[in-house]
């Protein structure tokens, strides 16, 4: 194939599951008015065109592998990249996850930039030699800055200008435009218009720690309004075993188990306040989302939710289940005025340091980056 004189830039994706079709966007949408081409290529999923047009990009291509496939050495998938690779004008690859940097090093001579999206993924020591056997053309970013720290305590002898935070992000407006009414939310969710509500969204899994949650709610009631719900969406193994703790907490009637909700976040206003007790979280995406529907936020000081709510919402410690419970009673007792000062607040943050506009600015002055760009 011949190569085309246009410059491109390679975004290597594990997959489109979950939260990561929107990293896509988040990242294709860098080089938007750059002058750059972006072709995205997703290793695992079957071919979508609703994915395709949701990117961002200028190219979608699909490997189509089974998460069966890419185990082991990856031979098909490095062969697949190695052909891409080479009918373009790459100028870098930008690898989202383990996986996708193994083969886009293996597979290209290109430099590239990895993105890693949560803790621990250099623990192994086998990703340690090889991270370090590549270091002249790896760079790597964290979602948040906890998460940098984690890899560079992972790979003490890198620069610390090679392993930088870029910030998860989202569009304001569009996720604004995208929210329904307070009554049409909690109309669809089968909520009460006269219930004071603290919502949670999160798998029921042990790392978001509902446990602790739904202790905290019990233990605030007392000082809550009359009608105060806790709802929680989302599906998980835990399921049968936090809707036994809350019987058995005396709060069943008022813990309600919602399940998997589509497009959970354009129905954030259903709620009064959100609450996020997760033990391990590295980012939080789930705070911009909740910070932009106007919510007052409750988090677990750990991890990357810190960096998201310091200074914009309440902190209380891992596991600290009578904090929690002053922090909701807190929240419980705002007025009007204090709940738009709140969301002025948090919605200057969105546009400072969590919307597409501030991390594409931090991007294109990200060491890296610039002289990868003055190379290209």
């Amino acid at each position: 194939m011949t190569r085309s004189a246009e410059r491109h830039v390679l975004q290597f994706c594990h997959g489109y599951d979950g939260p990561f079709l929107d990293c896509a966007r988040q990242y294709a949408s860098l080089f938007a008015g750059t002058g750059y081409r972006v072709t995205t290529v997703f290793l695992t999923g079957v071919a979508d065109a609703q994915v395709a047009a949701s990117c961002a990009s200028d190219e979608v291509l699909f490997m189509e592998y089974s998460s069966r496939a890419i185990r082991g050495l990856k031979l098909g998938a490095i062969g697949d990249l190695r052909k891409i690779a080479a009918s373009r004008n790459f100028s870098f690859c930008i690898a989202h996850r383990f996986k996708p940097i193994y083969i886009a090093l293996l597979g290209t001579s290109l430099s590239v930039i990895g993105v890693h999206h949560a803790f621990d993924d250099y623990e192994r020591p086998g990703r340690r030699f090889f991270a370090n056997f590549f270091r002249k053309r790896l760079s790597l970013l964290g979602v948040s800055d906890a998460v940098r720290d984690d890899i560079r305590r992972c790979l003490p002898k890198w620069p610390a200008a090679r392993i930088q935070t870029l910030y998860n992000r989202i569009n304001v407006q569009d996720l604004q435009d995208d929210h329904v009414s307070v009554r049409e939310a909690r109309e669809t969710l089968g909520l009460s218009m006269d219930a004071w509500i603290i919502g949670n969204v999160g798998r029921l899994h042990p790392d978001k720690d509902q446990t602790t949650l739904l202790h905290g709610f019990a233990a605030a009631l007392p000082g809550l309004p009359a009608n105060s719900q806790l709802v929680i969406l989302g599906i998980g193994r835990l399921e049968q075993e936090l809707k036994a703790m809350a019987r058995e907490l005396g709060i069943g009637d008022r813990v309600l188990f919602l399940g998997q909700v589509p497009e959970a976040r354009r129905f954030f206003r259903a709620f009064d306040v959100f609450a996020l007790t997760s033990d391990h979280e590295p980012f939080g995406m789930v705070l911009l989302e909740a910070m932009a529907a106007g919510l007052p936020l409750l988090a677990t000081a750990c991890g990357g939710a810190r960096e998201v709510v310091e200074g914009v919402g309440i902190l209380f410690p891992l596991g600290d289940t009578e904090r929690l419970a002053q922090g909701l009673q807190h929240l419980a007792a705002m007025d009007d005025q204090q709940r738009r000062q709140c969301a002025e607040l948090m919605l200057e943050r969105l546009r400072e340091r969590f919307s597409d506009r501030a991390v594409r600015d931090a991007f294109w002055h990200l060491p890296n980056v610039t002289e990868l760009a003055a190379r290209g």
